[in-house]
């Protein structure tokens, strides 16, 4: 091959290899971003991809950051508003805590 050929071939792949390396990085920032939004946000986001998404990105690990939360073990809960089952009344825990201690118990009893 001549060196100009050469020259031409490793100039062109380094290109293409710029070219990939920016798409990956696009691609990332892209579902980093959509994992930081709600959860129905992120359904619409991701129902758009392919799958090869979950191959091709360190998913699990992008998303447990994502969704780690600020809170530690022993702080207090955020006050947050739920509707009752019947959707008559709203709960908010700043006012259960108000009137006795209250335990969040998150799991599964089945």
């Amino acid at each position: 091959m001549a060196p100009g050929k050469r020259t031409k071939l490793r100039r062109f792949l380094s290109a293409l290899l710029l070219l990939v390396l920016c798409g990956y990085a696009t691609l990332l920032f892209a579902v980093d971003r959509a994992m930081h939004r709600s959860p129905e946000q992120f359904g619409r986001f991701m129902s758009k991809m392919p799958m090869a998404v979950f191959l091709v990105t360190p998913f699990e690990t992008m998303w447990t950051r994502a969704r780690a939360g600020n809170v530690n073990v022993g702080d207090v809960a955020p006050d947050f508003t739920l509707s009752s089952l019947d959707k008559s009344s709203h709960l908010d825990l700043a006012t259960l805590r108000k009137e006795k201690p209250v335990v969040l118990v998150f799991g599964s009893y089945t």
